[in-house]
């Protein structure tokens, strides 16, 4: 069988390649701005996109793909429904339970779609380079698809334990077995509940909740302001959590630095189809994109 691409990777990069990222509501994403100036950094001749697609018609995107096509990274509500159309999962995709990246590969005319988690990548790689490289227990609040890679992310950073804290606590179930899979005990607590959400005592909260969520009020006064936040939102920033925890004067991480640091796991696969192996110059890639994302 002849593949579409050139088996030579120095080759195959140079080909104009096409990559996009989809969801719904889309414009406001960052990940054009982070793609196109890694692409320019790494003088590649490659088109990324925003496009406007939701569940429903996810299926028929993806069936219209065709070369150049090469990958595509998936923000809400697309990283579960994504899943059932794709040919291999990988297992930190599985374990999170859900997928933020596809790489997209021909042979002999067939396409190919294999799905990533570069999302967990991001948040250990973000809590690392902001000084925090192990953790044993952790709050995470929120419970959607970013709390579930948050969990796994901190069980590679060595975490035990896990307080998922969120306004619905029967809508916890997906975290829950992301946080059982990942080998952590964990215990749901209900936001509103001021009196146990007060009697954590965590080495590190995680928010995983949208910018202006309104809920500092529930963590004022509360011992998890004496550890360090990473706050996933980016948008306003810095957040209402980052505010508080700011004033307590405790470590605040921004959730920016999580966004470059998935992102550098998705021009990985990209590159090279594999989340672990470095691309050549991505140190000064890596710097370029966080000066992007704080102009």
């Amino acid at each position: 069988m002849t593949p579409t691409y050139l088996d030579d990777e120095t080759d195959r990069l140079h080909v104009p390649h096409r990559f996009a990222v989809l969801g719904s509501p889309i414009a406001h994403s960052r990940s054009p701005l982070l793609h196109r100036t890694a692409y320019s950094v790494l003088g590649l001749p490659w088109q990324y996109e925003a496009v406007e697609v939701d569940s429903d018609a996810l299926a028929g995107f993806v069936e219209r793909l065709t070369p150049p096509w090469r990958g595509l990274s998936l923000t809400m509500p697309l990283k579960e429904t994504i899943i059932p159309l794709l040919d291999s999962v990988d297992a930190v995709a599985t374990t999170a339970g859900g997928v933020n990246t596809v790489l997209v590969t021909f042979d002999d005319g067939r396409r190919r779609l294999e799905g990533f988690n570069t999302d967990v990548y991001g948040i250990r790689e973000c809590l690392v380079r902001g000084g925090i490289p192990a953790v044993k227990s952790a709050m995470v609040v929120g419970g959607g698809a970013t709390a579930r890679s948050t969990v796994v992310a901190l069980a590679q950073l060595g975490a035990e334990h896990v307080d998922i804290v969120l306004r619905s606590p029967d809508k916890a179930a997906s975290v829950v077995e992301s946080a059982r899979a990942a080998g952590l005990s964990r215990t749901v607590v209900a936001l509103h509940d001021r009196d146990a959400v007060a009697a954590l005592e965590p080495d590190l909260t995680v928010s995983t909740l949208p910018g202006g969520a309104g809920v500092s009020a529930r963590f004022t006064g509360t011992p998890a302001l004496r550890a360090p936040l990473l706050d996933v939102a980016y948008h306003p920033w810095p957040s209402e959590l980052g505010v508080l925890w700011g004033a307590a004067g405790s470590t605040v991480i921004p959730g920016l630095t999580m966004l470059v640091h998935q992102a550098v796991a998705q021009l990985r696969i990209f590159v090279h189809g594999d989340p672990l192996v470095k691309i050549d110059g991505e140190d000064r890639m890596t710097a370029a994109l966080l000066e992007a994302v704080a102009s």
